[in-house]
């Protein structure tokens, strides 16, 4: 059955004429353009043509519509079918007002319409497959995104080339980065109009440290569409313009630390394999279904808002000359961690994507815990408190104002974290908190108790029971009241052996190497502290009770 209009044929519009034609679902077409009207009036012979935009909205047989008119008529349209309870397809951008895209957002809901933005390339197979690759772990953690858009032409006077390039790439980045973000900045330049930037470099800053940075231009000597994204793992590069076999490439590049210093080791490209089908037909397709199945689209109205957000702030900063904007995470419904229904969390603050918060435990306001955590039941996370990412919190902890946890560290149940040395109930001290920073992958045993003000360091390992009241260097093992150092540990929680005669301590379970290069400051010979382990040690293999009988 025939139930899609589309509005506005030209330079894209024709193109979203020919895909819906094809899947037999097109029934009317309108444009205010008469020479494309008579051009379509002899090609497409079974397709309705018409001029006035209110035919296709007291048409009952049309479902959705498909707007790919200019991008400042977009909310005008937009408002309209969505009031007149048809679904919305919107070329990109959404709006060109954040208030604007509010406004749709809102209507699509109250009317229980579909409401969808065309960012085109999150239905390509390529970016798929990259998305998946990236939310499956495989490229590890992204440390980097840049991407460039670049070609001659085409010349836009209506709009610049930041709101006619980059949506699609803001659109793949925070799709890969899973989160908004918190620093956004623009620089660019005019040279065939002075009020309309033919060139601009956007730079993202991520609350997860991921950095990006976006180069669009439409004043360039040849064509260039290329993403390239930076992990641990592998770096992957998506170039639109290479042939299927080779639009996605891995580079299984690594880092190898040789006498404290970085050695690249490099790896030929690996290409991946994906289905070569175009991308708007994928796009389209997914529209139908969506109203089919009353689903919500890949890129709906709540995608849409969050690049307009950073277009709108990548705007500002342009027209202030590169001012830094510092920005809030948007919060949508659409949560991206998980809390049970008995947890309180208290807007705003910021929790990373698959964080896991669990029975009776609460999260105050401007609280910011990172991704790939786990909270047990009965955890309070004060106002103010960072913690970083794959932290896990056993129940009963309280993680009070003044306390910064980085990533990887282990909190034992029951464990104890203080903000003020010298409390009173008299007394308010509420500016007074005193700083608690634990280094990454720490584990603090239960029942342990980490008096305020102090710093423990990397891979520490505070023993059950234990009374911290100073600073801890990396690796030490610390046990009694008040603690002291009886030993090193390694990066697998196994105590490390006496050193031998070169000073090397090896760990049992990992065989990685340590040595105290100072006294009292160990490091590790074989990997940088802050590198992450291998994919290949990450796993125990050996139980506890193999290693009692080393001697130390």
């Amino acid at each position: 059955m025939k139930t899609i209009a589309v509005i506005g044929t030209g330079y894209w519009g024709k193109n979203l004429v020919r895909n819906y034609h094809n899947l037999g679902v097109l029934k009317t077409i309108c444009d205010s353009n008469f020479n494309i009207i008579d051009e379509f009036k002899r090609s497409s012979k079974d397709v309705g043509i018409i001029t006035d935009f209110n035919e296709i909205l007291n048409d009952q047989e049309i479902k959705g519509i498909v707007i790919a008119t200019p991008a400042e008529s977009h909310f005008k349209f937009a408002e309209e079918a969505l009031n007149s309870g048809k679904d919305v397809y919107v070329e990109k951008p959404l709006a060109l007002q954040i208030d604007h895209a509010e406004r749709l957002i809102e209507l699509a809901e109250k009317n229980k319409r579909i409401l969808m933005v065309g960012h085109l390339l999150q239905y390509h197979s390529a970016f798929i497959k990259l998305k998946q690759l990236a939310r499956n772990g495989e490229l590890g953690r992204i440390q980097y995104i840049y991407s460039t858009r670049l070609s001659l032409g085409k010349i836009r006077r209506e709009e610049n080339s930041l709101w006619s390039f980059a949506p699609h790439d803001i659109s793949m980045i925070l799709a890969l980065c899973n989160e908004m973000p918190d620093e956004i900045s623009a620089i660019g330049a005019n040279y065939l109009h002075n009020r309309i930037a033919d060139v601009t470099v956007t730079h993202l800053s991520f609350p997860s440290g991921i950095k990006s940075h976006i180069f669009v231009s439409w004043l360039h000597p040849f064509k260039e569409q290329k993403l390239v994204v930076v992990a641990d793992k592998e770096m992957a590069v998506f170039e639109d313009s290479q042939p299927w076999d080779k639009k996605l490439r891995l580079y299984s590049h690594a880092i190898k630390w040789q006498n404290g210093m970085p050695i690249p080791e490099k790896a030929e490209a690996e290409p991946i394999i994906v289905e070569p089908v175009e991308p708007l037909l994928m796009e389209c397709k997914h529209f139908l279904e969506c109203i089919e199945k009353r689903q919500s689209p890949i890129t709906d109205g709540h995608e849409g808002y969050r690049v307009l957000k950073v277009l709108d702030f990548a705007q500002r900063s342009l027209e202030k000359e590169s001012v830094v904007f510092k920005t809030k995470e948007i919060t949508t419904d659409k949560k991206q961690y998980f809390a049970h229904k008995s947890a309180i969390i208290d807007e705003p603050c910021e929790i990373g994507a698959n964080t896991k918060i669990w029975h009776f435990s609460h999260i105050m306001k401007n609280a910011k815990v990172g991704e790939n955590c786990i909270l047990g039941q009965n955890v309070n996370v004060a106002s103010g408190v960072i913690i970083g990412n794959n932290v896990k919190v056993q129940n009963n902890v309280s993680i009070y104002t003044g306390t910064v946890i980085e990533d990887d560290v282990f909190l034992g149940p029951s464990c104890v974290l203080t903000n003020v040395t010298n409390p009173r109930s008299q007394i308010n001290r509420h500016s007074l908190y005193e700083k608690t920073v634990i280094k990454r992958g720490t584990s603090i045993g239960a029942n342990a108790t980490i008096v305020c003000g102090v710093t423990i360091g990397r891979y520490a390992f505070i023993a059950a029971g234990a009374v911290i009241t100073k600073d801890v260097p990396d690796y030490a093992l610390m046990m009694g009241v008040p603690a002291r150092k009886v030993g090193w540990m390694s990066r697998h929680g196994i105590k490390l052996s006496k050193p031998n005669s070169e000073g090397i301590m090896v760990c049992p379970e990992s065989k990685m190497r340590y040595k105290e290069v100072e006294p009292g400051i160990v490091r590790c010979l074989d990997l940088d502290e802050e590198a992450p382990l291998p994919e290949e040690m990450q796993t125990g293999t050996i139980p506890y009770d193999s290693f009692k009988t080393i001697s130390q």
